[in-house]
This record gives structure tokens, sequence and C-alpha cells, in this order.
């Protein structure tokens, strides 16, 4: 009986310990990955927007240049399609002017597009290194897939320059726009950051 309770007592002692010792790295760890973030985020145009974008996937991304690279382009191709339906949502609404009513199905088409080069981008991004073909084939192709949806949001956002439309409007779906522009510019930093890394 006597033994059994030794053996308890040291099982816990062990298990308590072990529990402090993992917490304790685990702190370290984690502001190891969130460093990375914040000085990888450095390289991109937009560092305080990419640093908020990317600071809650830390333990995912650990300190990773290829994970850094995929799950920005994650968080933009979720912002691109959120953006997307909001604006056919839009697109919709009574009262636009002809000229509104036009620049939304524009934007809508830009953005579709937009959407489906950053979903190209991140199925190539998923097969680096698991597939035979070269590196820097794969890598050009993202990148011009990244560099394709950037020119189709800034075609968007250029839709809605215009005096003649309703301010409200015009700011509301340009500041959408932006951020979704500025979210796929850092990607693009980002996995220009990891080709040369790799390369």
């Amino acid at each position: 009986m006597e033994s059994s309770t030794t053996f308890l007592l040291t099982a816990l002692i062990l298990i308590s310990s072990y529990t402090h010792s993992t917490s304790a790295a685990r702190y370290p760890t984690s502001k190891i990955n969130t460093e990375f973030i914040r000085t990888s985020c450095l390289a991109t145009t937009y560092p305080k927007l990419c640093y908020t974008s990317l600071s809650s996937h830390a333990n995912s991304i650990q300190t990773s240049p290829h994970l850094i690279a995929s799950t920005a382009l994650e968080v933009t191709l979720s912002s691109a399609k959120t953006t997307s339906a909001m604006m056919l949502n839009l697109s919709l609404s009574q009262g636009l002017k002809l000229k509104e009513v036009a620049a939304m199905k524009d934007c809508v088409e830009e953005l579709s597009d937009s959407v489906d080069e950053l979903k190209r981008s991140m199925g190539e991004m998923s097969k680096v290194g698991k597939e035979s073909r070269e590196f820097k084939i794969m890598i050009n192709d993202i990148q011009t897939w990244v560099s394709a949806a950037l020119t189709d949001e800034s075609t968007c956002s250029d839709g809605f320059g215009g005096n003649d439309m309703n301010g409200n409007l015009k700011t509301v779906v340009r500041g959408k726009i932006v951020n979704v522009a500025q979210l796929t510019s850092n990607a693009l930093a980002l996995i220009n950051k990891y080709a040369l890394i790799h390369g």
C-alpha cells in the first residue's frame, strides 16, 4: 500500500514538473514564432497589416518561410472571397446609378479572376517540395498568378475613381479592395522572399 502511494506521489510530481517545463518552454517558442512573423513582414510593403493578418497563425507557421508564404496566400484568398461576395450583393442594390452598376459588375468579374488566380497559386504552393518539377518553374508560376491577381484588384479599384459616384459607396468599395490588394502585395513579397531563400 505504502509503495503504491509513493509511486502515485512520484508520478504526480513528475507530471507536475513536466507540465511546468512544457508550459515554460511553450512561451519562448511562441515568442520566437511571433518574432519570425514580425521580421518576415518587414520585407513587405505593408508590414503592420502583414503582422496583424498573420500573427494569429504563429503556431502553425512556426519559423517556416514556406508556411508563412502559404498562410499569407490563404488569408488573402479568404479576404478576396469575402470581398467578392460583398461586391456581388452591392451590385444588386436598388438606387445605384448605371455607371455604379457597371463598375460593380466589372469589379465582380475582376475579383472572380483574382480568386481563381489565388486558388491556383495556393494549389501550386502546396506542391512545392513534394513534386519532382523544378522549384524555380513552380515559384515563377505562383509569382505570375499572384501578380495577375494584384493587377485585377487594382483594375477593380480604379473603376471607382470617378467623382460622379456615390461617396459612401466609393469609400466602402475602395476600402475593401485596397485591403485585399495590400494583402496580395504582402503575400507576393513573402513568396519572393521564400524564392530567394530557397533558390
